[in-house]
């Protein structure tokens, strides 16, 4: 719990991108592995659609992470340097 918690805490410089990357990269290796276990028991049609399903779903929610925690910053403007 304690890693889980450490690797989704997202701050405005990067942590997002850095999210989304992770992600990306689980259910990338996640397909890696599924297209290896079923390299016995099914055909290539069925295991490439299996990998093209599991890597449409980390593209989208790699880049749904990135999306929505990128804009979580203010960018408001600065004070004024001298007083009026």
């Amino acid at each position: 719990m304690g890693v889980t918690t450490l690797l989704f805490q997202i701050d405005a410089s990067g942590g997002a991108l850095t999210a989304g990357a992770i992600f990306f990269v689980v259910f990338a290796a996640a397909a890696y592995i599924a297209f290896r276990i079923l390299k016995t028991t099914a055909k290539m049609a069925l295991r490439m659609t299996v990998v093209v399903a599991i890597l449409i779903t980390a593209v989208v929610g790699g880049f749904a992470l990135w999306w929505f925690n990128a804009g979580t910053s203010s960018s408001s403007r600065p004070g004024a340097s001298r007083p009026r």
